[in-house]
Order: structure tokens, then sequence, then C-alpha cells
């Protein structure tokens, strides 16, 4: 099978997304995507350097980065899926207004062109927020599914919420059927 796996800026999560991709990647070939963020932001969680590194380490190739290197996704039929993860409130707005502008954006644009899922694995502080009506619209859209997710901090953060990535593999199998994994919400 092929997998597109994008990443986008929750940096705080990759501990979690990197095992999930190298689990996939034991069994199919996994393209990595990269945001521009993820591509060039150095955190406290690792270089962008490190990050790029990994990624075409587990993939076999290093993370396609720009916009002209993932348009072809749909055109060539590229991906059985597009697994965004983690997936920001960003994304979320710009998949959910469709708009276009950067490569993990433009990358489910061309896929969504030939029917295919696009498996979305959140990752945002204002998830119960301003992000919860992009979620909303995103989970009213076809070929849109969401890997379950829930509160990580209530205290402390109370409208984040961050997909649990460990059933990734799960619900990608439940969508490549055109089945939403149940329960969406932990």
């Amino acid at each position: 099978m092929e997998i597109g796996f994008a990443m986008c800026g929750s940096f705080c999560t990759y501990a979690k997304v990197f095992p999930v991709m190298e689990e996939l990647s034991r069994e199919h070939h996994v393209t990595p995507i990269f945001s521009d963020a993820a591509c060039s932001v150095d955190s406290r969680f690792g270089t962008a350097q490190e990050h790029i590194a990994r990624a075409a380490e587990i993939c076999g190739a290093p993370p396609l980065h720009t916009i002209a290197q993932v348009e072809p996704v749909g055109p060539k039929k590229l991906f059985d899926i597009l697994i965004i993860a983690p997936c920001t409130g960003n994304t979320l707005a710009k998949l959910a207004h469709s708009i276009a502008d950067t490569p993990v954006t433009m990358a489910a644009k061309s896929h969504l062109r030939n029917g295919r899922p696009i498996l979305v694995a959140v990752s945002t502080n204002d998830a119960l927020g301003g992000a919860a009506e992009n979620i909303g619209k995103l989970l009213a859209r076809k070929h849109y599914y969401f890997v379950p997710f829930g509160q990580d901090d209530p205290l402390n953060k109370p409208t984040s919420m961050v997909a649990d990535f460990t059933k990734i593999p799960q619900a990608m199998m439940e969508a490549l059927g055109g089945r939403q994994m149940q329960p969406i919400l932990l």
C-alpha cells in the first residue's frame, strides 16, 4: 500500500508520531511530507534537520516539503491514503476552508481529486475553541476521517485535544474501508 504521511508543526507530539510512521513503513511504502514549519522550525523537541533526517531514515527518502513536490500526488495517484499526523489547528482551518497554500494542504487537495481518504490526527490547543468549527466541517465532509482524539490536559489546557496516535494503523484500515473509527472522542 502507498501511504502519504504528512507532519505539521505540533513538535511536542513527534516522539509519539515517529514510531507509528516506523510501524507503518515496515509493511507499506510511506512517503513523508513536511509542512513549512516541520521543515524549518527548531524547537525544544528537536531541530528541523533532526526531524527531516529521522523521517528520511524511516521512509528511505527525504520528506516532500514544497507545493511543487506534492502537486502531482493526485494526478499521479501516488497514495492510497494520506495521513496528516499531527494535524495542527492552522492546518485544520486551511483544510476546512479549502486553502491549499502549504505542502500539506496542497497534498490533501491533490489527493482528494481521486476520492481517496485523508486520515486526520488532531493536535491543537484550541480543539474545543476556535478549531472546533473546523473539526466539525471536516467531520461532515466526504473522504475525511479522524483518528480518535481527546483532551490531553483538561485542567491546565481545557480546550486542547490530541489524537491517540497509536490508533493510526487501525483508523487507517477503517478509513480505507470508508468507515470512521469509533468512538471518535476519547
